[in-house]
């Protein structure tokens, strides 16, 4: 858990791992932040119990302001996928999308970890220059390649989600 705020006079954001109750919140942050996907509530109860040491909230006396929702793909130990990066438009601006992500990986658990894979729409530019910084940060590359193509998602008119990698990177790039 680490406190601390991007801007001064701002009150402090705390990063932790999601508790069961905070589902709801998590939905409705979603919510607001499009282009995101919206997922019901259940599924982010399940999040909050089954992968709270791949997720993480921030948090201020507000409320919830943002989450990295992430998991380890199965028999993939050295790869963390992260599914969603949600940014409250009240705390857009201050850095806070790449501070959960960086934190994150800082976790014990995730000690193995060298590669950082999500999709991203090819209209998601914030979250598209997101992980470039990240990359940056990491001072790894930070490769696209094709994995879902539009059709796959029937008649939801979804664009493509393209798979970004970014690694491998050393564990201290992480620090």
């Amino acid at each position: 858990m680490t406190q601390g705020s991007d801007l001064p006079g701002a009150p402090p954001i705390r990063l932790r791992p999601p508790h069961r109750a905070d589902g709801p919140a998590l939905h409705t942050l979603v919510a607001h932040c499009p282009p995101l996907d919206l997922n019901s509530v259940y599924l982010y109860l399940l999040l909050t119990e089954h992968f709270p040491h791949t997720c993480i909230v921030a948090e201020d006396h507000h409320g919830v302001l943002g989450m990295v929702s992430a998991y380890l793909p199965p028999g993939r130990s050295e790869v963390l996928f992260v599914w969603q990066v949600a940014v409250h438009p009240r705390a857009r601006g201050l850095g806070l999308g790449l501070r959960m992500l960086r934190q994150l990986l800082r976790r014990r658990g995730l000690r193995p970890v060298r590669w950082v894979e999500t999709t991203v729409g090819p209209g998601n530019q914030a979250s598209r220059c997101l992980f470039t910084r990240l990359a940056g940060h990491l001072q790894a590359p930070l490769r696209e390649s094709a994995l879902f193509d539009a059709a796959l998602f029937g008649a939801d008119a979804h664009e493509a989600e393209p798979l970004l990698r970014i690694g491998p990177f050393s564990l201290s790039a992480v620090s």
